[in-house]
């Protein structure tokens, strides 16, 4: 996957010119600081500088799961039609982005980021797309403008840099701004997972409804030390290669996500948890079903279709087995 044209376009204009060297090491301390899940009182993207190694090196693949999530949002609620949209922790608008490539019909967003630094650089590219962005300053865990409720709500990569104590309040705010559809994105990590498991019991003490990854509205049926996540791939830039120190031209980008929604949602088909392994005449697949189990499911050539639908599943998908 990746960038959409006009982005990737604003994007390299945004990095021309700018020393390889210090990108370099920007690049290296925001990656570790993503990595560890530093929380220490900062924001990760806290100057200019760390802006730009964002977009060099953390939005393409920030861009990736998001879409990826919301693409498992079209398929599961294909009369999902959005038309505003309010993105919190925005960033430099990678869920903005990655909302209007999946419902071009949306209107207008508006984007709530408390770096100055990054507001600056999000309110830049904006002005490459076709939807009208209104940006605020603004914290999740605090004081937020006064907006009005969105058909879509959006916060990516945003609880892993708060106190896991805030993620219920966190949760209850941004649902009372939806009218229609939240999606929550977090990193794929068991931690992230853990992050998102406390986002899906607070939707549902609330009454939403969930819609996607989740096959059912059950308790989860995953175990540590297994947890639920999924991967996209992304295509690297030269520029992204060169920040980062890579010569592979593409890097796997692992997530996990929650979406609710105000109205109910029929859940019908199997959730893909894993890559399907396939070999000869046997497939194996590790699936979530709408009963509220998950397992290991395994077919060979005698089982039809069901084993036909195995061999052309890619983690994520949602297939028609249940047994």
């Amino acid at each position: 996957m990746e960038l959409p044209s006009p982005l990737r376009a604003a994007v390299d204009q945004m990095l021309a010119g700018e020393p390889l060297e210090r990108m370099a090491k920007a690049s290296a301390l925001l990656s570790d600081r993503y990595r560890r899940e530093v929380r220490d009182g900062r924001f990760h993207i806290d100057d200019a500088l760390a802006a730009k190694a964002y977009l060099a090196t953390r939005m393409p693949a920030t861009y990736a799961a998001v879409r990826a999530a919301l693409s498992m949002v079209e398929d599961v609620a294909p009369d999902f039609e959005p038309r505003t949209q309010i993105d919190l922790g925005s960033g430099p608008g990678t869920a903005f982005w990655a909302a209007q490539d999946a419902w071009p019909q949306m209107q207008s967003a508006d984007m709530v980021e408390a770096s100055a630094a990054i507001r600056s650089v999000g309110d830049a590219l904006a002005r490459h797309a076709t939807v009208m962005a209104r940006w605020h300053a603004g914290d999740v865990t605090g004081k937020i403008p006064a907006l009005a409720p969105a058909d879509l709500v959006t916060l990516a990569y945003v609880l892993d840099e708060l106190p896991p104590a805030t993620i219920a309040a966190v949760t209850t705010k941004l649902w009372a701004l939806t009218t229609d559809m939240l999606v929550i994105i977090e990193p794929g990590t068991t931690a992230g997972w853990q992050r998102i498991l406390a986002v899906r019991e607070t939707l549902k003490a609330a009454g939403a409804h969930l819609v996607a990854p989740c096959s059912h509205e059950h308790d989860c049926p995953i175990e540590v030390p297994d947890w639920c996540h999924f991967s996209r791939r992304v295509a690297r830039s030269r520029v992204h290669r060169l920040a980062k120190g890579a010569e592979v031209p593409w890097e796997d980008e692992k997530f996990i996500f929650i979406a609710a929604s105000r109205s109910p949602i029929t859940l019908a088909g199997a959730r893909v948890l894993s890559p399907p392994r396939v070999s000869g005449g046997v497939g194996r697949v590790k699936l979530c079903r709408t009963d509220g189990s998950a397992g290991e499911v395994t077919l060979s050539k005698r089982d039809g279709d069901a084993f036909k639908q195995v061999r052309r599943a890619d983690w994520g998908d949602r297939i028609d087995l249940e047994s």
